[in-house]
């Protein structure tokens, strides 16, 4: 495998101003009389909100970091069997809070035995109990007993789940996996074929162009059906973008061609740009609801073009100090992630709610804005006690 820099931090600080506008973006789904390019753009077959390109983005920074976690724990000495381990540990984790997070959307509180506000805090305080990086200090005993408390919650909670309407109740059910669920089938095959390929380039690239290949047949008719997994490949397709991003920049930095570094993120961002604005007419359009290639390589050059800019101005100038505010969102991400989920119910399960004046236009807007930074400053605070996910 080529040797990287040990980190980017232009990855972190791109990782945090993503994180920063997803919340920033859910929290302002419910503000009325707001521009509408700011929100998803689901109610039209061929365009593209604000919103719409948060999502890619972070998976496509999932496939940037993904050679980094890989070759890190490689150096420290760790055998290929504990990296699958940590590879399909670390999916796993993504895939379970998934689906509880999935289900939440069908829960039917007059037939369950308790609220769904109440079922949604304690599933997210069970994950945190589970994946939490325990302090070395704190004894084994103890870790064990918070995740077994952690996992025998979940099972509790999962057993008394009921979903549906009227006749139709029933138990939690995969109708989809969730933001976290869509992350981890993505992460688990792109990051299962960097481990087997050993990040060989152009098995990276083969992949990559397979996957796009397959988004492309089946949003053009091409093809037909639904792939075990992939699916449409939209997910994986982002991920493994990222990755071949990162390797090129791996390669062309070992040979000493630092200039070309800059060519190949402002070219490649471009190309993936026009590339999707060129196939629109042929493949759906651009849609995030339906995954269409033109929204995967929109999304993946505004993705590029935006890392090379931090590239520049947080590595090369050292301006990371810039972002420091918002850093939290990018080194404890699944954190700040989970976090609104625990705000929001704990607002609902209080009857808690907010004034129309900040519930309506700029002011809304404006609220939403302080909100994310409150979460993440909240998040920075949670760290420095250790409070943070590990995965």
């Amino acid at each position: 495998m080529r040797q990287l820099p040990k980190r980017l931090l232009s990855i972190d600080v791109l990782r945090a101003i993503t994180m920063m506008l997803m919340i920033f973006v859910n929290d302002a789904d419910g503000i009325r009389n707001i521009p509408g390019w700011i929100g998803h753009a689901d109610n039209y077959p061929d365009a593209l909100g604000f919103a719409d390109i948060i999502f890619p983005a972070f998976l496509f920074i999932v496939g940037l970091s993904l050679p980094f976690a890989i070759k890190n724990r490689i150096k420290s000495g760790k055998s290929f069997f504990s990296i699958l381990i940590y590879i399909l540990t670390r999916g796993a984790a993504l895939l379970i809070m998934g689906f509880f997070h999935v289900n939440l959307d069908d829960y039917n509180s007059r037939a369950a035995i308790m609220s769904k506000p109440v079922w949604a805090i304690l599933s997210n305080l069970a994950f945190f109990m589970i994946w939490l990086d325990y302090p070395e200090t704190l004894s084994k005993a103890k870790q064990y007993t918070l995740v077994g408390t952690g996992i025998a919650t979940l099972i509790f909670l999962a057993v008394i789940f009921k979903g549906g309407e009227g006749d139709d109740l029933h138990g939690m059910e995969a109708s989809w996996w969730g933001i976290l669920g869509i992350i981890g089938w993505a992460y688990l095959v792109c990051a299962l074929v960097y481990l087997l390929s050993k990040g060989r380039i152009v098995v990276l690239i083969i992949v990559f162009a397979a996957l796009l290949g397959i988004n492309i047949a089946l949003h053009a008719h091409i093809m037909h059906g639904w792939f075990p997994v992939i699916g449409d490949a939209s997910a994986a397709a982002l991920v493994m973008g990222g990755v071949v991003v990162t390797e090129v920049f791996g390669m062309l930095l070992e040979h000493g061609q630092t200039n070309r570094v800059w060519w190949f993120l402002y070219i490649s961002g471009v190309i993936a740009l026009v590339s999707g604005f060129i196939i629109r007419p042929y493949t759906g359009g651009i849609s995030k609801i339906h995954s269409t290639p033109s929204w995967v390589l929109i999304c993946s050059g505004i993705t590029i073009l935006s890392f090379a800019v931090l590239v520049y101005v947080v590595d090369i100038k050292g301006k990371k100090d810039w972002f420091k505010f918002i850093s939290p969102a990018g080194t404890n991400t699944l954190t700040c992630y989970l976090i609104p989920y625990l705000q929001y119910f704990i607002f609902k399960l209080c009857h808690i709610r907010y004034a129309h004046f900040i519930n309506t236009g700029g002011l809304g807007l404006l609220r939403s804005a302080v909100t994310s930074l409150i979460i993440i400053w909240l998040v920075g605070l949670m760290e420095k006690r250790h409070l943070r996910l590990k995965i």
